[in-house]
């Protein structure tokens, strides 16, 4: 590590000391290039940015006394990042290879590349494939799906190739792309972010690639749960949201519409039949909320 480190690896942390801790090691024991660590505690409930300083004192670390959610506490990471590159990782992510020289590779070799992800398996056996690139989001529906996922690992996704959005886990972007399209969008607060950054990435002219040859392992959704009040709220105003910011015209309208006339009602209607009323009020709290927003400046 020093100065000018040729990667900025910045994880964001949230009560999450075990899973982070595990991370450095794994980043500290295989990586080989230039690189800098940086750990951003997102108002976790001990200040976890001190212990972890004392326990690997050449990270670097932030202490944000409010939970940013993802993009604000990736943001505070990559402020301080002087590396050419970002890297992006989840604090319950590791590795078992000194893989991401490839990532850099890809992205050097072309000029059109923005930003990178590597192949992402969940880290428990039997290790199936989390991602190996996206579909498109269908322009009104809003539904998109990893490649891959749940598969058995048989080499079928070796390939490098283009995807219509990095994954949020693990994605290795250009400083000079982020200078130029801006942080990641603090509004969502809790996924979509990601796309939404792909997006404006996309729309600047950048491609983004899934790269193989580089492997993540991924303690998938430790933080918020899967079927939890959190994440319900936040995926319904944040789908409302994405319609409206990258969207425009009739499909716009149809998107929005599709997700308040067709999703909300099924999904709460599901909720209810399983005694998860909690998930129902979620679900129109984050249509409140999204129609709260000011959309002039969204």
């Amino acid at each position: 590590m020093n100065n000018s480190p040729e990667l900025s690896i910045i994880t964001v942390n949230f009560n999450g000391l075990k899973d982070t801790s595990e991370l450095i090691e794994s980043l500290q024991r295989l990586i080989s290039l230039s690189y800098e660590i940086i750990v951003v505690d997102n108002a976790s409930k001990e200040n976890e940015a001190l212990a972890l300083q004392s326990k690997y004192p050449t990270i670097i670390t932030i202490r944000s006394e409010q939970n940013l959610g993802f993009s604000g506490g990736n943001n505070l990471g990559i402020c301080q990042a002087k590396g050419k590159y970002i890297f992006l990782l989840n604090n319950d992510t590791f590795i078992e290879e000194d893989t991401f020289q490839f990532l850099i590779e890809k992205i050097e070799n072309n000029p059109k590349i923005g930003a990178v992800s590597p192949k992402i398996k969940f880290a428990f056996p039997p290790r199936n494939i989390q991602f190996a690139g996206y579909l498109p989001l269908s322009s009104i529906t809003l539904r998109n799906e990893l490649i891959g996922f749940g598969e058995e690992d048989k080499e079928q996704y070796e390939n490098s190739t283009r995807t219509p959005y990095c994954h949020g886990a693990a994605m290795m972007v250009k400083k000079e792309v982020i200078e130029k399209v801006g942080y990641m969008p603090e509004i969502y607060f809790l996924y979509y972010e990601e796309l939404d950054w792909c997006t404006q990435m996309e729309k600047a002219g950048y491609e983004l690639w899934y790269e193989p040859l580089c492997t993540v392992y991924h303690k998938e959704s430790q933080s918020t749960g899967q079927q939890s009040y959190l994440r319900t709220f936040y995926l319904t105003r944040n789908r409302l949201l994405y319609a409206w910011r990258n969207r425009s015209g009739v499909i716009r309208w149809m998107a929005i519409l599709y997700q308040l006339i067709v999703v909300a009602p099924k999904n709460s209607l599901t909720f209810l039949l399983n005694g998860r009323t909690d998930l129902a009020k979620a679900i129109f709290k984050g249509i409140y909320a999204f129609f709260k927003l000011d959309h002039k400046h969204n």
